[in-house]
């Protein structure tokens, strides 16, 4: 009975009750579309880094690390490569040598990370090649080419073809420098990772990295560091552990290590959908509690009159509660379908952030930001309606158990 008188209460006012029920649906939306826009954010600046920066993990020799001197190089290079490849789990691998130097050109001079890779191995770890904006990647027979961003390109104001300078320091302590003619200009999205990174041939690089006088050390055995992309992010720990248990001279991070703030990020992103359905469900309470307030102070007699004829107030008091908790379940699915809906659709086709898209680069953020949503979001909304419809519900129910039947039946 009592369910029913409260499903019928709800429909004496329709406008007003229709209008708490959009309220509700579009404080449900905009919570869902909110947290999926924020979380696609994070999701663009760790996926950016894992792809074009840091990968999945890497593995280094610990002093080059602490050092970072090109004579701390990956010892026994062949049996550890051998052993990354063999990891189950692991979908692409790139053999990398590096160095810090300088670039330069008749225009100017900047200090960058100096990557030596393999062209093909690199194209399957990142998307490089996929980001040049103009001449080519690495193609032909050319001597020395190098890859250069734009934005460096423009600080140095060289285009490709032109010629640029390396300096840096090779495995004996001298300085040593080379020609490289850019073939190809990239753009990653991430204009502090462009500023200061290059890329050439590892071919190129380890034999200027080699003095004449070094016989030890051959250059096909020569790097620094391996870059690994696994199939499934998921299980980047339990590889990274396995690789160290195979590999225990060798310092083997993942992503997160590598770069703190990308585990900041990802842990961000849990707490980001509390805190927009927090913020939204506090709005929602005060016009839910002002309805139902109103609900109450029209029908004073009528309450008055059902504890009269014997209706005692925990059912007055339930009956309330129910009008609250049913308005918020009949706009809950309305509200959820809809921001299924704007996630679904703008994680297939993006928003476009063009117009910021310099601000975001500088962020190391990509200018279509794809909404994302975990489905345990939408279980949390709807908990969090079911909560505040009941926590709204309670002042307007004690107003209406503390009425006199006497006095509400005189009440006009």
């Amino acid at each position: 009975m009592i369910p029913i008188m409260a499903w019928r209460n709800i429909w004496r006012s329709m406008t007003r009750s229709l209008v708490v029920m959009g309220a509700i649906a579009v404080g449900i939306w905009a919570a869902l579309s909110l947290t999926g826009f924020a979380t696609g954010m994070v999701k663009s600046y760790v996926n950016n880094a894992v792809q074009n920066i840091v990968s999945h993990i890497q593995v280094h020799q610990p002093e080059f690390l602490d050092e970072n001197e090109v004579k701390y190089n990956i010892p026994d290079l062949m049996a550890v490569e051998q052993a990354v490849r063999a990891e189950p789990g692991v979908r692409a691998v790139s053999v990398r040598s590096v160095a810090n130097g300088m670039i330069s050109s008749s225009q100017g001079a900047r200090g960058v990370a100096i990557k030596g890779v393999e062209p093909e191995e690199e194209a399957r770890v990142n998307a490089l090649n996929e980001n040049i904006v103009d001449g080519e990647y690495f193609s032909g027979d050319s001597r020395n080419p190098i890859l250069v961003s734009d934005e460096l390109a423009q600080k140095l104001n060289v285009k490709v073809r032109s010629k640029v300078v390396l300096n840096f320091q090779d495995r004996g302590g001298s300085i040593t420098a080379a020609a490289f003619r850019i073939v190809g200009i990239f753009d990653t999205g991430n204009n502090p990772f462009d500023l200061s990174h290059v890329f050439v041939r590892r071919s190129d690089l380890n034999h200027l990295l080699i003095p004449a006088a070094d016989s030890t050390q051959s250059a096909d055995a020569l790097a620094h560091e391996i870059a690994i992309m696994v199939d499934d992010i998921r299980n980047v720990d339990t590889i990274a552990s396995s690789l160290r248990a195979e590999l225990p001279g060798l310092k083997v991070q993942t992503y997160r290590q590598i770069s703190p703030d990308l585990q900041l990020y990802e842990g961000q992103i849990k707490n980001i959908s509390l805190i927009y359905l927090t913020v939204i469900m506090l709005a929602l309470v005060f016009g839910i509690i002002n309805t139902m307030l109103m609900a109450v102070l029209e029908r004073i007699k009528e309450l008055g009159m059902l504890m009269a004829i014997g209706m005692n107030k925990l059912k007055v008091f339930l009956m309330i509660v129910l009008e609250s908790v049913m308005l918020g379940l009949v706009a809950m699915p309305v509200g959820l379908i809809l921001g299924y809906i704007t996630i679904d659709y703008v994680g297939e086709n993006g928003i476009d952030m063009s117009m910021y898209a310099e601000g975001l680069e500088n962020f190391g953020m990509s200018s279509i930001i794809y909404f994302e949503l975990d489905p345990v979001v939408y279980g949390q909304v709807a908990v969090g309606v079911f909560l505040t419809a009941v926590l709204a519900s309670i002042y307007p129910a004690l107003k209406a158990i503390r009425l006199k039947p006497v006095e509400a039946l005189r009440t006009i």
